[in-house]
């Protein structure tokens, strides 16, 4: 039990992810609500599924990257837009960036990831990534360059032939015109290398289709300014080559984001360690969910569909502690993979579907709707989509 614990404290939220936003949601719709706090540096909410349709303008803006002030107006919320600079687990407290002490009596801990270069030289000097909302723009110029002929060489190369490799390679061939190549480099032997079967089959006919140029059982030696070193894995004694490039984008590695402070006892291989019930090890007042967490009696996939199952169920774990509860284990439901396959199509297996094309796309759309983070923007969201779609049909 947690007879330590004040009941009237706030409950701090470090991270506003799809598991942090979940949490703080999930905790303000409850009629016995705690007070809430949410730390997070950045003014806009990234939906990331919808960073491709973003970049192919099949969504806009506010569909895809809403301000967290919209997101949270009317929930009784405090939104601090810093980032949490300190965190001292003794003295049960976070400084933030700009100096301010916020003590709690319940801390989540959801900072997410960031890009790890896997000790590849050059990828922070010289790659793009496809993370963040303001890296869309950066990409859409690059494409814009490469159509007007702008640029001497003709070649996008993408190192990463996971579900945003791959997603990121149909959206991006599909903008090119016919005389510039996309370039995706895998080590795998196949993409999509943990993708369910379905799902790898219909995005190898979509590279196809888009003849994007693969490179599987391929490591990254180096990146330059211009070109990448790339040697097969598989071929004993083969010499590296190299590819030039107009602009390469990383999609090849992320590691979890680690918020200061947090000392050794908790942390195993640069993530938090968490029992099942989402405590931390020896810290049963602080928590955490989603990419920087490490179950230490179950593995997930670091997907926003763990995380938001994460953030609901946290919710409840935060409310039963406060009451003296006892705490339930978290369990994930695998509800499928969805991926975008270029412009108009999608590839689901999931939910009792095994569906490809035009119709998958729809569903996969409608279905991310339903999963956003504020009803309203759903339902108006979800009301332009049906009515551009019907501009579409007649």
């Amino acid at each position: 039990m947690t007879s330590h614990l004040s009941k009237s404290g706030s409950v701090v939220i470090v991270g506003g992810g799809f598991g942090g936003l979940t949490t703080a949601l999930s905790l303000s719709s409850c009629k016995e609500r705690p007070s809430i706090i949410l730390i997070e540096p950045r003014p806009r909410f990234v939906f990331s599924p919808f960073l491709f349709e973003l970049l192919s303008e099949e969504l806009e803006p506010w569909e895809v990257a809403p301000s967290y002030r919209s997101l949270l107006a009317s929930k009784g919320i405090v939104l601090i837009n810093q980032f949490a600079e300190h965190i001292d687990l003794e003295k049960k407290l976070v400084i933030t960036s700009c100096g301010e002490v916020i003590n709690y009596s319940q801390l989540v801990i959801s900072t997410g990831s960031k890009v790890d270069n896997l000790q590849v030289e050059g990828v922070e000097d010289y790659a793009l990534v496809f993370q963040k909302y303001e890296d869309v723009q950066i990409i859409k110029e690059l494409i814009h360059s490469l159509n007007m002929n702008q640029l001497p060489n003709k070649n996008i190369v993408i190192i990463g032939g996971g579900p945003s490799g791959v997603e990121l390679a149909c959206k991006i061939a599909d903008l090119l015109e016919d005389r510039c190549l996309v370039h995706l480099i895998e080590l795998q032997d196949r993409v999509l290398h943990n993708g369910k079967s379905f799902n790898q089959e219909q995005i190898e006919k979509a590279l196809r289709k888009r003849s994007v140029r693969l490179h599987l059982n391929s490591r990254v030696l180096k990146i330059a300014p211009n070109s990448v070193e790339i040697q097969n894995v598989i071929e004993e004694n083969t010499e590296s080559y190299c590819l030039n490039f107009a602009g390469l984008i990383w999609t090849a590695g992320v590691k979890a984001s680690l918020p200061f402070g947090l000392p050794e006892s908790v942390l195993k291989d640069g993530r938090v360690l968490i029992n099942s019930k989402q405590q931390l090890i020896r810290h049963e007042n602080v928590f955490s969910i989603g990419d920087v967490a490490l179950d230490i009696d179950q593995s997930f996939p670091r997907t926003a569909q763990v995380a938001m199952q994460e953030g609901e169920h946290l919710a409840k774990n935060l409310l039963a502690q406060r009451k003296d509860q006892e705490l339930v284990p978290f369990k994930y439901i695998d509800h499928g993979e969805m991926l975008s396959m270029g412009i108009g199509e999608a590839t689901i297996t999931g939910m009792g579907l095994t569906i490809s094309g035009s119709l998958a796309f729809q569903l996969r759309r409608m279905t991310y709707l339903s999963k956003f983070p504020n009803l309203t923007l759903s339902v108006k969201s979800a009301g332009s989509w049906l009515l551009g779609y019907g501009k579409k049909l007649f």
